[in-house]
């Protein structure tokens, strides 16, 4: 066997080595750039893609914010996957070290921050206004008077005079940063599906039109703690109108105090009686909703039981004592306030009966 000499061994040897550099970045550059990322960690950081966005924007924004390590690769990469014309608007979360593949399955799905937005039965559009807020991203107070505008109610075609009583109760899936008149688009249509043509044609018969069937149904929703007893509060409501009499709604009066008081005074009612809302001084439906019935409530509006009570008081346990005549009520209204008060002795509190 012939050796080589020992110059020649290392010659040979670096043009072999470079060879193989050679081969490796050419099989790179082949490939294209490498995935970055693998092992998420720390905090979830929020990149915004504006409405229009171009992936070189997308990718630099990542790399600003330490998400990517080289805007000009992840843009290669992402080219690569065909994603740079296919990105979705949107406001993302992402944690370093997170897979380029990853990163772009999310923004090209759309996968967006969403907030929750859940409205119980019989909230007013001040609560509404709070729950909106944060995934509207602007103050309370700036959407409740936004809300409060009729040329909004006009503007969502529903009877008004403003949007109370019309962004349906029910829990909303928000993409955070979604316009304040999208969510509100999307609550009034929730509302909307709730009527049937058959209740329509129920209030027709009735001698109603829609909105004083909702301001009658959010009145029913402000009484009633015990569902079941909803169609009867109807009933009583419908005879007292029928009758000429006022409805003496008390959280009728609570809306035109703008505010709930746990216990409702006679200067309560005094302190807002030229309200158009105070029903105890002014008779019919009020003139609009006094907050958002569901759709129970409106059918109870629709369909009251068949009795012939007038009054009704409630008791401790929030159940209520539904009577015929001034004399009977006047009992039962002396009988809740002392349970009210043998409740309030038991528990140590003081009664809240009116």
């Amino acid at each position: 066997m012939r050796i080589l000499p020992s110059h020649f061994r290392t010659f040979a040897l670096s043009h072999f080595r470079a060879a193989i550099g050679i081969a490796l970045l050419t099989g790179l550059a082949a490939c294209g750039p490498r995935e970055g990322g693998g092992n998420p960690e720390g905090p979830q950081i929020r990149v915004t893609v504006p409405r229009g966005a171009n992936l070189t924007a997308v990718a630099d924004s990542l790399a600003a914010k330490g998400i990517v390590d080289s805007g000009e690769d992840f843009r290669k990469f992402a080219r690569k996957q065909e994603a740079d014309t296919r990105l979705k608007p949107g406001i993302y979360e992402f944690q370093r070290g997170t897979k380029w593949s990853a990163i772009v399955e999310k923004l090209v799905s759309g996968d967006v921050v969403k907030v929750r937005v859940v409205v119980p039965e019989g909230y007013r559009l001040r609560q509404i206004a709070d729950r909106l807020a944060t995934a509207a991203g602007m103050p309370a107070d700036t959407i409740y008077r936004r809300l409060m505008e009729d040329s909004v109610a006009r503007r969502h075609a529903v009877p008004g005079p403003t949007l109370e009583g019309y962004l349906y109760p029910a829990t909303y899936t928000f993409p955070l940063g979604t316009p304040l008149d999208s969510m509100v688009s999307q609550m009034v249509l929730a509302y909307k599906r709730q009527w049937t043509p058959e209740m329509r044609q129920r209030a027709q018969a009735l001698g109603m039109d829609e909105r004083q069937v909702v301001a009658l149904a959010s009145i029913v929703e402000s009484e009633a703690k015990e569902w079941s007893e909803r169609p009867t509060i109807s009933a009583v409501y419908h005879n007292r109108l029928k009758k000429g009499m006022r409805l003496e709604a008390d959280p009728t009066v609570q809306y035109a105090l703008a505010e709930r008081r746990a216990r409702l005074l006679f200067r309560d009612i005094e302190s807002v009686a030229e309200n158009p809302y105070n029903t105890y001084r002014n008779r019919g439906l009020p003139p609009g909703p006094i907050g958002s019935p569901s759709k129970g409530a409106i059918e109870a509006a629709l369909n009251p039981a068949p009795v012939d009570f007038l009054f009704f008081v409630a008791r401790p346990n929030g159940t209520h004592v539904f009577t015929r005549t001034f004399a009977e009520h006047t009992a039962a209204v002396r009988a809740a306030r002392r349970e009210a008060r043998e409740a309030a002795a038991a528990s140590g509190a003081q009664p809240k009966a009116r």
